[in-house]
């Protein structure tokens, strides 16, 4: 079987970095906000191109905690994309916020930035646009109506580290950023973990102080924070990692490139947008297609038989979620949103897949689709 994502290539290739890296923590003996972790933070500030960056314990606290640091909670509402992992919704709920969904972008599968301007309501008082798959949304049209409506905007960053959008990556664009670096990120750790990057310092500053407890200063607590420090071993796999991920970003954008240009020519799916190479740069955390006539499931039993794993990135879009029952949407409410659930298929991608399996992916997606045309 063709795996949708094997981090034991990964592993095995960085294990004598990985596990000197491992035991020199160990030996230290400081495992909580040590050296790593203030390492990787102005490493990854470096890289993103910020000034600040803030190690949490997962994606969803850095979507948690950005929203606490702009002191939004009950009665303020945050625009958000119905189509997306429900962690972004969730940290919403767990500051006692509203989230307010606007439909995507066809093309590109993220949130669609007129639909994000109708949205808006007095009680607006951030947007998440969600880099889906790794592709920037449209972050200047975003920033516009942010602009307009004097509003926050979090960058949900958790599946597109190094992407950029007009040439500045994805994190640096808006009020804040939000990364996650769960194991099957492009840069993924050995366990959970997250960041946080913005340009401002007093975002920033309020961000430390939430990951501890409220505390600037230990045993000295202003508010009400959480325990969502990022940790040590974590913070030293992740070092080893960075340096090797523009290697494996170029790595998949060339996976991509192949598999666009032959599965292009195929009839009964359409392939992901990449954008303009002058205005995007997509890092391609999932290479999905879609799969038209109501036949994704099928094809996807088709691809398993023949070898090739697959995953659907999202079935049900966030507002049919009984986890968002109390909203009273039904089913229309966001059509492209709602189409998309039902057609996405994203194949195997990742860095250390061998050509001989991209090849073996092609033929079978061929193959799947051509027995998809005879039966329609």
């Amino acid at each position: 079987m063709i795996p949708i994502l094997d981090l034991t290539r990964q592993h095995r290739q960085l294990r004598p970095q990985l596990e000197r890296a491992i035991g020199e923590v160990l030996d230290s003996g400081s495992f909580i906000n040590g050296p790593n972790v203030k390492a990787l933070e102005e490493e990854i500030a470096a890289y993103i191109g910020a000034s600040h960056a803030v190690g949490l314990n997962s994606g969803t606290d850095a979507l948690h905690l950005a929203l606490r640091a702009l002191d939004i909670g009950p009665g303020d509402e945050v625009i958000t994309t119905p189509f997306t992992f429900v962690a972004t919704t969730e940290a919403i709920g767990m500051v006692g916020a509203t989230p307010v969904f606007a439909d995507i972008d066809p093309a590109t599968l993220n949130i669609d930035a007129a639909a994000v301007e109708a949205a808006v309501t007095p009680r607006t008082k951030a947007i998440i646009p969600v880099h889906l798959y790794g592709l920037p949304a449209a972050m200047s049209e975003i920033n516009a109506v942010a602009a307009k409506y004097h509003v926050a905007v979090i960058e949900d960053c958790a599946q597109s580290i190094g992407s950029t959008y007009r040439g500045v990556r994805t994190g640096a664009i808006g009020t804040i950023g939000a990364f996650s670096f769960f194991p099957s990120k492009n840069l993924g750790a050995a366990g959970d973990g997250g960041m946080i990057v913005t340009n401002d310092e007093q975002l920033a500053e309020r961000v430390r102080r939430l990951r501890a407890h409220g505390a600037a200063v230990k045993y000295y607590h202003d508010e009400l924070g959480v325990n969502s420090r990022l940790d040590e071993l974590q913070a030293a796999i992740l070092r080893v990692k960075l340096p090797h991920l523009e290697e494996w970003i170029e790595r998949r954008r060339t996976v991509a490139a192949w598999y666009t240009v032959e599965l292009g020519r195929l009839a009964g799916i359409s392939l992901p947008v990449g954008g303009p190479p002058q205005t995007v740069r997509h890092v391609y955390h999932q290479f999905t297609i879609r799969v038209l006539d109501g036949q994704r499931d099928r094809v996807a039993r088709d691809l398993r038989e023949r070898g090739v794993q697959t995953m659907i990135y999202y079935p049900v879009p966030l507002h049919l979620q009984a986890v968002h029952g109390s909203m009273r949407l039904q089913e229309g409410a966001f059509p492209h949103a709602e189409k998309a659930a039902q057609e996405v298929l994203s194949l195997p991608m990742f860095p250390e897949l061998r050509d001989t399996e991209v090849d073996r992916v092609v033929s079978s997606v061929e193959k799947a689709v051509k027995q998809q045309s005879v039966m329609v």
